[in-house]
């Protein structure tokens, strides 16, 4: 059974798992179905999704037409001006076919010029609060990527009291010293504040090389050993207070959620780092690579 913990201070107790819809994004309908139908068999009763993923919104739609009321509904705005944002959010709305989300997240707000477009008056935050007001939206998040995301997050949250965080969490981002600082800082703040922690890139091996063969779901390699996948998994369980989001990869979902459905207890750094030799694990983010996917 996958356990649960409060969702910061939403009031919804939530899986530890939270189910990542971008892996809907380019599926037909009805493998769509059978994913979602997967994710219920094992209690999943929280959905992120964004109106960046694709067809994801749409092979939402029938899902939720008879299972709203089961899930924990969360969708994402790239927009960072007001109009944009309100747009983006109706749409999201009609593509789902709901009357509203639980949760609206600022989409990988980190670069400077865009997190004070966004936060600025006329900015998408203020279409985000307006939706809360008229009861569009119930909580108002912020996710992102890179090495800075973490810190950019902090700074967020003293200027507007979001209910959630998105970020990456794995082993071999957490070996980078600043951005391990970067993350416990941020957690400490969170849990002061009683916002959601959720983590993203879970069981990222890589980007990937120019010639590794495919096929490729997701943007970056992702591990596919299955106690390789167990042991990342168990690496972001194991603390108290983080939520995993699935990959975009579906064919691991059956892993993922297996791992997760054990007792989750730290792995030994030993294991990890051996996984790190083994399969050529490399950060996602940090010196000399992109700051963005």
């Amino acid at each position: 059974m996958i356990a649960k913990e409060p969702f910061g201070s939403t009031g919804h107790t939530s899986t530890r798992i939270l189910f990542g819809a971008a892996a809907l994004g380019a599926m037909s309908q009805k493998r769509a179905d059978a994913t979602l139908e997967l994710i219920l068999q094992h209690g999943i009763n929280h959905i992120d999704t964004a109106a960046s993923y694709g067809e994801s919104e749409v092979r939402l739609e029938g899902f939720l037409r008879e299972r709203r009321g089961d899930v924990f509904l969360a969708t994402k705005t790239g927009d960072r001006d007001r109009a944009g944002a309100r747009d983006s959010l109706h749409r999201s709305l009609e593509r789902m076919g709901v009357d509203s989300v639980d949760l609206i997240q600022l989409h990988n707000l980190v670069d400077e010029e865009g997190w004070e477009r966004a936060l600025a008056p006329g900015g998408a935050l203020e279409a985000l609060v307006e939706a809360r007001e008229q009861g569009l939206v119930r909580f108002i998040g912020v996710t992102g990527h890179g090495t800075r995301v973490a810190d950019m997050h902090r700074r967020s949250l003293e200027r507007f009291p979001f209910d959630s965080v998105l970020l990456p969490y794995n082993h071999t981002m957490l070996s980078q010293p600043d951005y391990a600082a970067d993350f416990e800082a941020l957690v400490q703040v969170c849990r002061e504040r009683g916002v959601a922690v959720q983590t993203i890139k879970s069981l990222a091996r890589r980007r990937w090389a120019e010639d590794d063969p495919g096929p490729r779901y997701s943007w970056y390699e992702p591990l596919r050993d299955p106690q390789a996948i167990r042991r990342a998994v168990h690496y972001v369980l194991a603390r108290p207070g983080l939520f995993l989001n699935t990959t975009s990869d579906a064919t691991l979902l059956p892993a993922v959620l297996e791992a997760a459905g054990q007792p989750a207890e730290l792995p030994d750094a030993e294991g990890l780092d051996a996984d790190v030799d083994r399969f050529a694990m490399r950060p996602l983010f940090g010196p000399g690579l992109p700051e963005t996917v």
